[in-house]
C-alpha cells in the first residue's frame, strides 16, 4: 500500500514537471525541426541523411533543454498571474518545489551548452545569446507591451533558426514561411493577452490590453491578421505548385472567420477557444511540411 502511494506521488510529481515544461509543445518542436530539417533545409531531402546525422539530434537535444528551462524560468517569475488565470494548473506545478525549478533550470542550461559544444562553436554562441534572451524576457521584458510580444515571438521560433544555421540554407522560401509563423505566433500571444487580462490586470503587467483596452488590441491583432494573410496570398502566387498551398489557401477564410469571432465575443472562454484554434492551426502547418515537395 505504501508502494502504490509512493507510486503515485512519483506520478503526479512527474505529470506536474511535464507541465512546468510543457512537454507537449516540446514534442511538437521536436516534430517540427525533423520535418522541416527534411523536407525544407536539407538539400538532399533524405530520411536517412538527416536521421543518421548527430548534430542534428544535438541541436534537438539543445532546443529542447534550452526550451524546457525557459519555461521553468517563466513559470517561476509568472507564479503569482498563473495562479489567477489557470488556478488548477498552477495548482498542479506547485508540486515541483522552487529549488528543484532552480536546480533543473541550471542542469537543462548546463545540458544545452553541452550538447551545442558537440556540434560547434557557433551553435555553442547560438544557444548562449538564446538561453541569456530567455532570461531576459523573464526578468525584464515580458511585463511589457510590443517588445515583449515580439522577443517572446523570436524566442519561440528561434530553435528553428539553429536548424537553417546549420544547414546554411537561407533562401526567400525559407524566410517567408518563417515569417508567416512569426505573425501567427504573434497573433496567438496577443490573444493569451487578452486571455490572462485579469491576471495581468492584478499583478500590474504592463501588456497591450491592459494599457490600450481590448478594442485597441483587437484591433493591432487585426491588422497582424491581415499581413498575415498578405503573406499567404504572396506565397500561393509565388512559389512553386505543391500540396502545401492546400494549407495556405484555408488560412485565409480561417481568419476571416477567426476575426468575426474575435469582434463578435469578449468573454475568455471564447479567447481560449480562439487560442486553441491557432495552436490548431501551427499544429496542422507542421505537418503540412511533409507536403512541401509533392
Amino acid at each position: 500500500m505504501i508502494f502504490s502511494f509512493l507510486n503515485k506521488r512519483f506520478l503526479f510529481k512527474l505529470l506536474s514537471l511535464f507541465s512546468v515544461v510543457r512537454g507537449y509543445n516540446i514534442f511538437f518542436i521536436v516534430f517540427a525541426q525533423l520535418t522541416s530539417s527534411i523536407f525544407i533545409f536539407s538539400e538532399s531531402k533524405s530520411y536517412y541523411s538527416v536521421l543518421v546525422d548527430s548534430n542534428i539530434w544535438l541541436i534537438i537535444l539543445s532546443s529542447i533543454c534550452s526550451i524546457s528551462a525557459g519555461y521553468i524560468i517563466n513559470n517561476v517569475y509568472d507564479s503569482g498571474k498563473d495562479l489567477i488565470n489557470r488556478p488548477l494548473k498552477t495548482i498542479l506545478e506547485k508540486e515541483i518545489s522552487g529549488r528543484t525549478k532552480l536546480n533543473g533550470y541550471i542542469l537543462l542550461n548546463i545540458l544545452t551548452l553541452f550538447f551545442a559544444f558537440l556540434v560547434s562553436l557557433k551553435a555553442l554562441l547560438f544557444f548562449s545569446l538564446y538561453i541569456l534572451g530567455i532570461l531576459f524576457y523573464s526578468i525584464r521584458i515580458s511585463r511589457y507591451p510590443f517588445i515583449g510580444n515580439f522577443l517572446s515571438v523570436a524566442l519561440s521560433i528561434a530553435p528553428f533558426f539553429a536548424i537553417t544555421l546549420y544547414y546554411k540554407n537561407f533562401s526567400s522560401q525559407i524566410l517567408t514561411h518563417a515569417s508567416f509563423l512569426f505573425f501567427v505566433i504573434l497573433i496567438r500571444e496577443l490573444i493569451k493577452d487578452l486571455e490572462s487580462l485579469v491576471g495581468d490586470l492584478t499583478m500590474n503587467y504592463n501588456t497591450i490590453p491592459v494599457k490600450f483596452g481590448e478594442k485597441t488590441t483587437k484591433a493591432y491583432i487585426s491588422f497582424y491578421i491581415i499581413i498575415t494573410c498578405s503573406i499567404s496570398i504572396w506565397i500561393l502566387i509565388n512559389h512553386s505548385p505543391s500540396l502545401v498551398v492546400y494549407y495556405y489557401t484555408l488560412v485565409i477564410p480561417f481568419f476571416i472567420f477567426f476575426t468575426y469571432f474575435l469582434w463578435e465575443f469578449n468573454s475568455k472562454k471564447h479567447y481560449i477557444l480562439l487560442h486553441n484554434s491557432l495552436k490548431f492551426l501551427i499544429i496542422v502547418g507542421l505537418f503540412s511540411i511533409i507536403l512541401q515537395n509533392l
